[in-house]
Order: C-alpha cells, then structure tokens, then sequence
C-alpha cells in the first residue's frame, strides 16, 4: 500500500500561494500527494470542511495531512477525522483556531512569527524612511488574538522609535465585502499620505488585499514594508503586470530581478521590501517533507525533530530561517508549534 500525503488548500483565488505550493509537492512526488481546497467562503462552510476530513478518513493510503492555511473551523474539521484515523499525522500551517489548542489536533504546527514581526515590520518602515505607520483590518482578524497582539506590538514599537500609528478598520473583505475593501482602500490611502506625508508605511493582515494596497501605495510613492505574508510573489504580481510562474524553479529570481527594475523605473528603489522566499509555500513544502519523512520511518512521529525540519525550511529558502516555540498567553510552550522568521529584502 503507498502512502500518501493529502495536502489541504485554499482554492487559487483566495490564496494562490498556497495553492501553487500543493502542486509543486504534486509535481516532485506524483500521485503520493493528494491536493484538496477547502470552500471559498470557508466561514460559512464549515460543514463542508468537516465533509472533507470524513471522507479523508476512509482512504487507508492517507497517512499524513498538511493544511496551509489552517482556517477558522479547521480544528473541528480535524477532530472529526481523528475520531475513527489516530494514525494520520498532522501538519498546520498558518493556524487561525484558538492557537493554545492547535497542539490538541496537530503534530506539528508552523506559522510566521506575528509577535517577532510586531517588533520587526515597524523597526523595517522606521529604516526606509517612514515616519508613520498604517495598520488595516478588520473585526473578524481582530478577533484572532495573535493578529491583534501583533497590531498591539506594532504600536508599541512605533511609540518606541518615533513612528506615528494609525489603527484602522477597513471593510471585511471576505464574500461580498470585497469590492467595498478594494475600493477603501483605492480612496483611503492618498488620504492618508495626504494626512502624514508620502513617508508613510502601509500594513495590512488580509491576503485578498495585498494587491490594491500595494498597487496604491506604489501610486502615491509611499512605503510598504511587508506583505501579510511574506512573498517576492504576494500581491506584487498583480499590481505590477508580472505573469507568476510559480511551479518553475527558476521563477522566484525572475521575478525579484523584475520587481527592482520596475521599482527602479519608478523612482520608488528602497520603499518597498518583503522575505526573499515565499513565506507560504516555505511552510507547505517544510511540513509536507517533514511529513514524509514521518510516514516513511525517517522521522519518529513522537516529538518534534527539530533538527530536520529546519534543514526542510533551509533547503527550500536557501537562507537562515529562525525559529522559536509558540508560548500560549498562559506562559505554556508548544514545542511542537513553531514560530517562523526571516530577514527582509529591499526592492
């Protein structure tokens, strides 16, 4: 019997790294891999998340399952299929349940480090020049509490180093919030650079919207410090006409060349920056590898060898990735959680 992997997905318009990331394990390991894609609107679709691990649970050749992004109802999901298959290993990526339970239902769980990235994107905008500093979201991702604590150290760090901070709400833009949340921001921003000056730094915590703030920060030649998360690739093709071939792994150099050069062209060198990999598809190709080295018997599945799987993220980033256990807001350490981070490039 083979075993397999079954990676789970957002669909392409909702997260295309994500999704690319799946057919790139696809494409090195054939029919061992497996790829799913949760409900576009995942929020109200919950029942069919927990359809998709049911069915999961009746294949005896899935041994293993990684899910990038590990949406709200993801843990219900996975409790449903541990219910009647204790052997499938389990990998989060990008975990927006109640982090302090992840470790319940996964054996291994990764995500960028919010907290780090608190401290880090600020002190990042305060070194290209920014003199202020703009953090969009919305209710619903204010609920997630490492989202909001993130924000709450961004502000905390440009108090710390003479950045002004402006906490502000867009509309949701998840289902039919979209066009409103593109549009808000299209009239939003100029009126902030209006506000504070063309040195002002942009952050926003949605994916959907990478695209319009990068495409409005470039139009009124103000800083972008970091995407969401963070990617050459992640809102950049689509704001600067670059056709992704993501799946080619010559790609990702492409298209940094290309994103200096039109910054160039611009005028706009040094005001933007993000991780020289792709944050998302780091994650789902480390956890899958980990994974299969899991269900072949290289990798004990009690306990987290840490050692390999920071050689599964180096090898694919080619560069030091730092990693550091979650701590819960009760002080407790997850071992088998870890917080991912890397240095910034600048365009």
């Amino acid at each position: 019997m083979e075993k397999k992997v079954v990676i789970i997905t957002n669909t392409v318009a909702v997260a295309e790294e994500e999704y690319h990331s799946a057919r790139m394990m696809a494409a090195k390991y054939g029919d061992r891999i497996i790829h799913v894609t949760w409900p576009n609107n995942f929020l109200a679709d919950q029942e069919q998340m927990i359809t998709i691990m049911k069915k999961l649970a009746f294949d005896p050749e899935v041994k293993a399952v990684v899910i990038n992004q590990s949406v709200p109802g993801t843990n219900m999901a996975v409790g449903k299929l541990l219910e009647t298959r204790k052997d499938v290993f389990i990998v989060y990526c990008t975990p927006q349940d109640d982090l302090s339970k992840v470790t319940i239902y996964a054996h291994l769980a990764l995500m960028f480090d919010e907290h780090r990235m608190g401290s880090e994107v600020p002190i990042q905008a305060k070194k290209m020049g920014a003199k202020a500093f703009v953090h969009y979201s919305f209710p619903r991702h204010m609920a997630i509490s490492h989202l909001s604590k993130r924000r709450d150290l961004m502000k905390e760090k440009c108090a710390e180093i003479g950045l002004e901070f402006a906490d502000v709400m867009t509309p949701d833009p998840v289902g039919p919030g979209l066009p409103a949340a593109v549009r808000f921001f299209t009239e939003d921003i100029p009126r902030k650079v209006e506000k504070y000056g063309k040195d002002t730094a942009f952050f926003s915590t949605n994916c959907a919207m990478q695209m319009p703030l990068i495409r409005a920060v470039m139009n009124a030649g103000a800083i972008f410090p970091l995407p969401c998360c963070p990617s050459p690739y992640h809102g950049f093709m689509t704001a600067l006409g670059i056709e992704p071939k993501m799946e080619d792994p010559d790609d990702l150099q492409r298209v940094i060349d290309e994103i200096r050069r039109i910054f160039k062209e611009k005028g706009l060198e040094g005001r933007f920056a993000t991780w020289p990999v792709p944050g998302a598809i780091m994650l789902t190709i480390a956890g899958t590898e980990y994974a299969m080295k899991v269900i072949s018997g290289e990798v004990s599945r009690d306990g987290l060898n840490i050692e390999v799987l920071r050689k599964c993220l180096s090898d694919y980033a080619k560069v030091d990735v730092s990693t550091m256990p979650y701590v819960d807001d009760d002080g407790k350490e997850h071992p088998n959680f870890l917080m991912t981070i890397m240095e910034s490039i600048t365009f």
